[in-house]
């Protein structure tokens, strides 16, 4: 065997394991984006949204790169229309995206709590079976064209008039946590149970306590385990 021979075997080594490698990172990295088969296409709706975003294709999704290289890329559009997919578990991963293409699949229903924290999503499209995900009321519009349902424009169900709103406790503001969703943060200087404590959390004195009692215990099973090695 030549040298240039050997050469060319471990060069083609060494890219069957880059291959490997980055191709099981790209999977296990957003494995939402390969749920199916296929790439965004260009001619759809989500393609031209991610093309006018400078958005980069992986799989069914559009990814924003950070600006920062240490941090990781985060969807912005997903497409897994016609994949086929008779049940969605969970989509966390892209918990980011303004866009959404669910239609085209035999889905029969969704989980109510599947787009939990999804508050950045402004288009969802479904199959025309399906209904949007916290009703009409949480869409400025819901149409159904042939075989999909589109839910347009997420409503802030903190700012419906009369709506879940008013269920924060006093002390504490409305914040939009999806379609339907809603979650209740303390204001300033109030904590606690139903944000009823007034004043800032006393991180010291919780702590320092934690911190105290930790070690005593230490202590204490140390003399133990001692006494018991000296027995012995």
């Amino acid at each position: 065997m030549t040298a240039g021979s050997s050469q060319q075997n471990a060069a083609g080594v060494l890219l069957i394991i880059h291959l490997c490698f980055y191709g099981g990172y790209q999977l296990t990295e957003l494995q939402v984006c390969h749920l199916c088969n296929g790439t965004v296409q260009n001619g759809t709706a989500l393609g031209q949204f991610c093309s006018a975003a400078a958005g980069l294709i992986d799989g069914r999704c559009c990814l924003l790169r950070k600006q920062n290289p240490s941090n990781a890329d985060y969807v912005i559009g997903l497409d897994l229309s016609n994949c086929s997919l008779s049940h969605v578990e969970d989509l966390q991963e892209a918990s980011t995206a303004a866009m959404i293409d669910l239609s085209l699949n035999p889905i029969v229903n969704l989980n109510n709590s599947l787009f939990q924290g999804f508050i950045q999503l402004g288009y969802l499209a479904l199959p025309a079976n399906l209904a949007c995900p916290g009703g009409n009321a949480s869409w400025d519009k819901v149409e159904v064209k042939g075989d999909t349902c589109h839910c347009e424009g997420q409503k802030d169900i903190c700012n419906l008039t009369g709506h879940l709103s008013l269920n924060c406790p006093e002390n504490s503001l409305c914040s939009a946590y999806g379609p339907g969703f809603f979650e209740c943060s303390c204001v300033d200087d109030f904590h606690g149970y139903k944000c009823l404590r007034e004043g800032k959390f006393p991180i010291i004195q919780v702590f320092g306590l934690l911190g105290a009692s930790t070690v005593l215990v230490s202590i204490l099973l140390w003399v133990t385990q001692r006494r018991k090695v000296k027995s012995v």
